[in-house]
């Protein structure tokens, strides 16, 4: 428990940072028109592509024997690019409201 009281207090800036950071996206977020929330979230999901170069790099640098960091790393491999994959249908079925229909 002291353990972890010490680090809290060698911490304390970013931890109010990150608190901060919540409160600030909740408002930020919250204050969208419905109407922007589908490519607000699809762009979003786009950018979830550093998840998956995050994922692929924990993998390769973590031992043979580590099974916890290879199978975390391929579940998060796998979630993000249905994330990314998914990102890009909704923008995808978005834009293709604004086509002109074909007769």
């Amino acid at each position: 428990m002291e353990q972890l009281l010490s680090w809290i207090s060698q911490h304390q800036e970013i931890l109010y940072i990150v608190m901060l950071m919540v409160f600030v996206g909740i408002e930020v977020i919250g204050r969208v028109p419905s109407v922007l929330h589908t490519p607000l979230m699809s762009g979003a999901n786009a950018i979830h592509g550093v998840v998956i170069i995050g994922a692929i790099i924990v993998m390769g640098k973590a031992a043979p024997t580590n099974y916890l960091a290879l199978i975390l790393g391929f579940i998060a491999v796998i979630v993000g690019t249905l994330n990314v994959v998914g990102g890009f249908v909704v923008t995808d079925r978005m834009l293709e409201m604004f086509s002109k229909k074909k007769k």
